[in-house]
């Protein structure tokens, strides 16, 4: 049976074999890793007993907006509504009643996005990337 938990008490290596499997988490380290989960806002997990099997994670200011990060969910257990699960329980958690809008990022799975309510026509964003940019000078 999947479980969920929005608490972050949890050995921050479980989430390395899950970013290894998507395209743009593959290559952090633990250390980044363990920082990353300490400066995320929430950061909801799937288990299936001892063993992680998904997650996804939020940064928010808790009234206006809201970013949807890292959902990523086992290949081995793809399938099961954990994905669904996952957003599920981001979009009705207490602590984001009074969000108005929810930003998702995705390459690759807008279908499934659309079938949870997410919408592709709201695209304003845009990037910055340090890696391809110089540092800016004041």
């Amino acid at each position: 049976m999947i479980t969920y938990s929005d608490g972050k008490q949890f050995d921050s290596s479980l989430l390395l074999p899950l970013f290894e499997q998507s395209t743009w988490a593959s290559g952090r380290t633990l250390e980044d890793t363990r920082d990353l989960v300490q400066h995320t806002h929430l950061f909801l997990t799937a288990w299936d007993e001892g063993r992680l099997v998904g997650c996804g994670r939020v940064l928010t200011d808790y009234i206006y907006r809201a970013s949807i990060w890292d959902v990523i969910v086992d290949r081995e257990y793809q399938g099961r509504d954990i994905g669904t699960g996952i957003i599920h329980r981001i979009l009705s958690h207490s602590t984001l009643q009074r969000v108005e809008l929810f930003w998702l990022c995705t390459r690759d799975k807008q279908r499934f996005y659309e079938t949870l309510g997410f919408s592709a026509k709201e695209q304003i964003g845009m990037v910055w990337d340090r890696k391809k940019q110089p540092s800016p000078k004041f």
